[in-house]
């Protein structure tokens, strides 16, 4: 759980920022239902371990029967425990809202979980916890998917800007090497994908390159792009010559050349002068880069 606790970090204590004053205890647990990283006011820590809300205990639904982060477990979707709903009157005292923590490849590995033994928590205020709860789960579950993706293009799924951890993982190739459980949920992508990788145009539904034309292009555009639009610029970092570059972006002086028309006479020029290409045939760039 180590890569876990340390991507949860940030999350539980912005959490315990926004419950503890109020009693609450936010506890990290595994998918055996230990508890292994906590956030507690010091002054509460003796009564939360009489209780067992402490790093070590067990609170699996076949130990401890209905509670929190038993449930949630065996579930796998975000509960709330309150009080005499637990299923040992011992616990009868604890209010427990909790949600599940999934990995890339959709897998529960852990859950997220905020507890009270106050009086005074009613189900109004653990109903709003619980929203709480679910977002910090998300915000987890999002930074430990970077972490595993640290080298890819980490693509939102449109639709889904609300939910911070529907993410996709790229390559440069344009192959979706990972999904996170949101992402999984909402596009129905099942399977490894790092195993099995599919073009990310094809799983997100946008247009993508299809042809040898429209990738080479591509490439010489992103060229142009990091130079500035200075086509002898572009055509050194591709190993090229500028001719070639010319000939295969499809450059004219009237535009893009059409099918069977001649090709112009050539031109003399200081072989070390910068070219610049017009702003038709690269509507992104201004017509003076270069």
């Amino acid at each position: 759980m180590e890569p876990w606790i340390s991507a949860a970090g940030a999350s539980l204590d912005r959490l315990f920022g926004a419950v503890g004053a109020a009693g609450c205890c936010v506890l990290l647990a595994d998918s055996d239902g230990v508890p292994v990283e906590r956030r507690g006011v010091a002054g509460d820590d003796a009564t939360f371990d009489d209780w067992g809300l402490w790093p070590g205990a067990l609170w699996s639904e076949a130990t401890e029967g209905t509670n929190g982060i038993g449930t949630c477990v065996i579930e796998r979707r975000p509960v709330t425990v309150h009080r005499d709903q637990h299923f040992l009157a011992r616990n009868g005292a604890l209010g427990c809202i909790a949600a599940p923590i999934h990995d890339h490849d959709g897998e529960l590995v852990g859950v997220l979980d905020v507890s009270s033994c106050r009086t005074d928590l009613t189900a109004t205020f653990a109903g709003l916890i619980a929203l709480s709860v679910r977002e910090a789960a998300r915000r987890i579950e999002a930074e430990a998917f970077r972490r595993s993706f640290a080298h890819a293009r980490i693509l939102a799924v449109s639709g889904l800007e609300h939910n911070p951890a529907a993410l996709v993982a790229v390559t440069a190739d344009d192959l979706a090497i990972g999904a996170s459980h949101s992402a999984r949920l909402a596009l129905g992508i099942k399977g490894n994908l790092a195993k099995a990788p599919v073009p990310a145009s094809d799983l997100l539904s946008v247009p993508g390159v299809e042809s040898l034309e429209e990738a080479e292009r591509a490439v010489l555009t992103r060229a142009l792009a990091r130079t500035g639009g200075n086509v002898s610029a572009a055509a050194r970092i591709l190993g090229i010559s500028r001719a070639t570059f010319h000939r295969k972006l499809g450059h004219r002086k009237s535009g893009h050349r059409k099918s069977g028309a001649k090709r112009p006479e050539a031109v003399t020029q200081d072989p070390a002068a910068p070219c610049r290409i017009p702003a038709t045939d690269a509507p992104s760039l201004p017509r003076d880069g270069g």
